[in-house]
């Protein structure tokens, strides 16, 4: 089997497709390469020195791990001279980064989770990069916050990287969704799976149960359902998985279907969710639809609400087209 590399993937869809301006396929090729570092980082571990927490909380008053800081650093140098960008906004940090006067600027906006599912780290479990692209408003000057304030269906292009038993890419441009996995031995990411596709029916299912004291009826009534097994409304047994890392579930789940749940709940009404709509609920939503799932808030599709700040929150149900569409109706009743 001929092997096809990121980088000729690229320039196949920029030549004959028309799919990928030239400027979009090489910052993909920038971000790839930082998530190549920051693999490469994650898997030295304490040998590496990286593993614990720094002395430092992010913007949204999380204790940071030294490879949170490390891996936004990595994604900030990556993409800041390249010439493609014109700012960059990152879950680790409060505002947006303009790119520096001294390096050109470009028309798109990168927006990143550099490393979710942080518990995970000296655990030694799946953890991942996720991000955005979007195209820079007609005639913007100076980037400000606003201009990010785009709903997720303007994304040009989304992806994760995994850094799990194989680091892989996985990517859209809104034209399906493909996979690469990183041969180390080559350094190069290499196409592994084509146009991937989300099983429309599922039997797993991944929430937090932990917090089930606190979920709120229509997401109460619809997991019930789901433990009543065989005997139950459903009659099929479904099994749990939870990994703690967005990443690692959202993976799963394209490879063989299943819901993701990480509802809102009563302990604090006035925090919609704890996700973030603009560095994991969109690009998620993105990828997950072009795979033929869906994915919503309980109310609404994800990529159509409209953000009004940097780090908003929102609830998430994605995945496969028909678990999430129950739960959706469930909360509309």
């Amino acid at each position: 089997m001929k092997r096809i590399s990121l980088t000729q993937y690229l320039v196949e869809e920029q030549r004959s497709n028309n799919s990928i301006p030239a400027e979009l396929r090489l910052l993909i090729e920038v971000v790839a390469r930082a998530c190549k570092t920051i693999s490469h980082a994650v898997s030295k571990g304490a040998l590496g020195e990286v593993l614990g927490t720094a002395d430092t909380e992010n913007v949204q008053g999380e204790v940071q791990k030294k490879l949170d800081i490390i891996s936004n650093e990595i994604l900030l140098e990556a993409n800041e001279w390249g010439g493609h960008l014109a700012a960059m906004a990152s879950e680790e940090m409060e505002s947006i980064h303009p790119i520096p006067n001294r390096y050109p600027k470009g028309e798109y906006m990168l927006l990143f989770d550099p490393l979710d599912g942080s518990s995970n780290i000296d655990v030694n479990v799946s953890i991942g990069t996720i991000f955005s692209v979007l195209k820079a408003p007609e005639g913007m000057a100076e980037p400000t916050e606003q201009d990010f304030m785009q709903a997720g269906s303007k994304q040009v292009a989304a992806g994760y990287a995994v850094y799990g038993p194989q680091t892989m890419l996985v990517l859209t441009f809104g034209n399906g969704v493909n996979c690469f996995t990183l041969d180390r031995e080559m350094g190069s990411w290499v196409l592994t799976q084509s146009n991937m596709q989300i099983p429309a029916t599922t039997k797993e299912f991944a929430i937090n149960m932990s917090n089930a004291r606190h979920w709120h009826p229509p997401v109460k009534r619809y997991v019930d359902e789901l433990l009543a097994g065989d005997t139950g409304p459903r009659g099929t047994n479904f099994n749990m998985r939870w990994i703690a890392s967005m990443v690692a579930d959202v993976h799963r789940i394209l490879n063989r279907g299943g819901i993701f749940m990480y509802p809102a709940d009563l302990r604090d009404t006035s925090m919609p969710g704890k996700l973030r709509l603009m560095y994991e609920a969109n690009p998620m939503a993105f990828i997950v639809e072009q795979a033929g799932g869906a994915a919503t808030d309980g109310q609404q599709r994800i990529m159509d609400i409209a953000p009004h700040k940097l780090h908003q929150r929102v609830p998430v149900f994605l995945g496969s087209k028909d678990e999430v569409a129950r739960v959706t109706a469930y909360h509309a009743e």
